[in-house]
């Protein structure tokens, strides 16, 4: 019979005054032997299966590798330091999933833990108190570098990746941030290019960094993209920047240009009073959300 939630919470409460448990403290320290218990027993489960037979049932050993005792291993957790007792074979064969050799904390490899925070944009000093506030961890700016600088070839590698002959539609645009440069804060330019491929399929082309939005800086970003193995593009979806079109024409002669759908709203409500605004977007509104658009048409009239 399924336990209900107020018979677990009795029964807890009858195996914590037996512990004698009184503050957080005791609390913390039995979730570190639960915690450790459990490990141990999903590690002793590992061994027993990797060998294939049971502790002392050595009538059924089908292998000369068997259990040669445990080693003390010391793991870092939210609830503080674990130490927990790694069963070993004598062969040296038995390689524990549950806590992976080079493991060093109960939520996975800290390496992984830095290049995560890394990546959501935290800072060293940020990741550097994370790490000693979570895992009682001193990591030096040094070691966080060292430990980011892993993900470089992993990013070269996908901004050089091949692409697809064709892409239906690709939308350019170009977001401008403010990065820290040699002690200064300087404005970058970071283009983007995102691609629908003719199964509908939306996928980030590129990323590019660049000074200033400019069509010369698009030419080049045009050219990296044919020599990855894009033939042709039958929409490309941009903004009003000045020489845009003609860099994509000059890559791509029999792409059609379509302005950015915010761009020509924006266009559109320049030359209406405000008070007819209201009226005007409804309109658009049904324009844009028509079931046979003009991006449709266009798709239909170049694959055709």
């Amino acid at each position: 019979m399924e336990k209900t939630s107020k018979t677990r919470r009795a029964e807890m409460g009858e195996v914590m005054q037996n512990l004698d448990i009184k503050d957080m403290n005791d609390i913390n320290e039995l979730f570190k032997e639960m915690v450790g218990s459990v490990l141990e027993n999903g590690l002793d489960a590992e061994l027993e299966e990797e060998l294939g037979y049971s502790k002392y049932d050595y009538k059924n050993r089908s292998t000369d590798n068997y259990r040669n005792g445990h080693s003390k291993k010391r793991m870092k957790s939210s609830f503080g330091d674990v130490e927990i007792a790694i069963p070993r074979d004598r062969n040296g064969e038995f390689e524990p999933v549950l806590v992976k050799k080079q493991q060093t904390t109960l939520s996975g490899d800290i390496e992984e833990k830095i290049i995560s925070m890394y990546a959501k944009g935290m800072t060293m000093n940020d990741i550097e108190a994370h790490i000693q506030e979570i895992y009682g961890l001193e990591i030096s700016d040094s070691t966080i570098s060292r430990i980011t600088d892993k993900i470089l070839p992993l990013a070269k590698e996908w901004q050089r990746r091949p692409l697809e002959s064709i892409y239906s539609v690709v939308f350019m645009d170009a977001i401008h941030y403010h990065v820290r440069k040699e002690g200064s804060i300087v404005k970058k330019a970071v283009y983007i290019a995102i691609g629908v491929d003719l199964n509908g399929i939306k996928d980030v082309l590129g990323i590019w960094v660049g000074e200033n939005e400019s069509a010369k800086f698009w030419l080049s970003v045009m050219n990296e993209m044919k020599n990855r193995g894009v033939d042709d593009i039958l929409i490309a979806c941009v903004d009003g920047l000045t020489g845009f079109t003609e860099a994509i024409g000059a890559v791509y002669p029999r792409c059609e240009i379509q302005q950015c759908i915010i761009h020509q709203i924006r266009n559109s409500t320049r030359f209406v009073s405000y008070k007819d605004i209201k009226e005007l977007m409804c309109d658009l509104k049904a324009v844009y959300g028509a079931p046979e658009g003009l991006l449709q048409i266009l798709c239909k009239v170049r694959i055709g």
